[in-house]
Parts: structure tokens; C-alpha cells; sequence
């Protein structure tokens, strides 16, 4: 699989505007690894199951599967994610694909109080 074939041109021109700045290096050091190369590293991940450590980083360009992990859950704390899953499900809102009447919560979606109340 390449990049490409992971990250198409359209999930990435989604995706790539919500996340964060890399953070400044003032005293150098290593240049991060491209940020779509990263996210070609977790989808494989997610599309295909296996372990971090597994991530093919050299075909890939994405470092190591230990960078993969850590962007993730730097983005996560950034609220990609979320932003992304609202832009899109706003997408699909726009051109009829969502029936909001359909949906439905339950205490593994939404935390319960204690109590229930």
C-alpha cells in the first residue's frame, strides 16, 4: 500500500487543515515526519489490525509505528478527531445521508450520572 492509496487526496485536503502546528524547534534536531505519511501509518494500522511495531515506517515514510502512536494521541488531545467526525457528519447532514431521527444513545455513547438522574 502507498500513501497515496491510504490517505486519497480528498481525506487528506479534510484532514489536513485541522491539525495542529508542529511546535517550534529552536535548538534544531530531527525534522518530523511528513504529517500525511503519519496518517497513512495509523490507517494502516487501523485498516489492517496489526500492532504498532508492525507499520511498514520504510515503505511508508512515516517514521516508526511508535511517531504513528504519538501523533495520534497528540491529535486526539488537539480534538482532530472530533472536528473531523462533526465536518463530516455535517457533510453527509448537507447531501440527505444522515436521518437524525434514527439515532440513539445509550450509557456506552453517553456517560450516566450516578443515580440515573
Amino acid at each position: 500500500m502507498t500513501v497515496e492509496e491510504l490517505v486519497p487526496d480528498g481525506l487528506w485536503a479534510e484532514i489536513a487543515p485541522l491539525l495542529p502546528a508542529p511546535p517550534p524547534r529552536p535548538k534544531g534536531g530531527r525534522r518530523r515526519v511528513p504529517y500525511r505519511n503519519v496518517l497513512a501509518g495509523i490507517v494502516y494500522v487501523l485498516r489492517t489490525g496489526v500492532p504498532w511495531r508492525y507499520v511498514p515506517a520504510r515503505e511508508l515514510g512515516c517514521g516508526s509505528g511508535v511517531t504513528c502512536w504519538r501523533r495520534l494521541v497528540e491529535w486526539q488531545q488537539a480534538g482532530v478527531w472530533e472536528q473531523l467526525h462533526q465536518r463530516l457528519l455535517e457533510r453527509c447532514h448537507a447531501a440527505g445521508g444522515v436521518d437524525w431521527s434514527a439515532a440513539s444513545l445509550d450509557s456506552t455513547s453517553v456517560r450516566a450520572k450516578r443515580g440515573g438522574n
